[in-house]
């Protein structure tokens, strides 16, 4: 009978903390969230602006000076990326809550400079394809932010510093990115310059007599691109 009771008392009060454990979990869930918090949560939300960028009116170029061959010795390569997407977001409450994701496909880089001859474009072109970015391999150059940081210089202009991941030629390096960001209307404009080492992410230039596409080490990019509101 004593063994009967001592079960039951223990079911009782296994029962009893049952209760006050459910009773906690729902106070606590229903803790209504200080007004400070939500309005601050609100205010970085309502600041968030989404951009998609647009190739079709933008500029970005990267320059490689020649390594010397010949009768092209010092003519820099302006190669041009024709289609890349992406997305900016801009917080101008919260810089560091911004971001910028931007996907070049690698098949549009094509060269532009006018120093060259189209015949000559062409095989710089066929160069580029086959054996410096090879598209067939790699058809995708990435950048992903991975931290925004800045200032504001002026009414909807900022100087931003932009670091994150940049995936080219299947190798992924970190880089930073300098921009100035300007908004006006529906639209971004962001213009900036960078450089980065070929060697770091295996990018080859042809080496043999003929080949048209001879670099040095040092690659840099100019940009000018448009971003649409969405």
């Amino acid at each position: 009978m004593t063994r009967h009771r001592e079960i039951g008392y223990a079911l009782n009060t296994s029962k009893t903390l049952l209760v006050v454990l459910c009773a906690a979990l729902i106070v606590a869930a229903t803790k209504p969230i200080p007004a400070a918090h939500l309005y601050a949560s609100a205010q970085q939300s309502a600041a968030l602006v989404r951009f998609n960028l647009d190739s079709s009116q933008s500029k970005f170029i990267a320059h490689g000076l020649r390594g010397g061959l010949l009768w092209f010795k010092g003519h820099e390569h302006l190669v041009a990326a024709r289609d890349f997407s992406g997305e900016a977001q801009l917080n101008p409450n919260q810089i560091t809550a911004s971001s910028l994701r931007l996907t070049v496909k690698t098949d549009s880089m094509v060269e532009t400079s006018d120093v060259f001859t189209q015949p000559q474009k062409e095989i710089i072109n066929k160069e580029l394809r086959e054996i410096v970015l090879e598209p067939a391999k790699y058809p995708e150059i990435v950048f992903k932010s991975t931290a925004v940081s800045g200032r504001t210089v002026g009414s909807n202009q900022y100087d931003l510093k932009i670091r994150g991941d940049l995936t080219l030629h299947g190798v992924t390096r970190q880089i930073v990115i300098p921009a100035k960001v300007t908004v006006t209307g529906n639209d971004l404009r962001a213009t900036g310059e960078f450089s980065i080492d070929r060697d770091d992410f295996n990018v080859k230039a042809t080496s043999a007599f003929h080949g048209m596409v001879r670099v040095r080490g040092k690659v840099s990019f100019t940009f000018d691109i448009i971003g649409h509101r969405i």
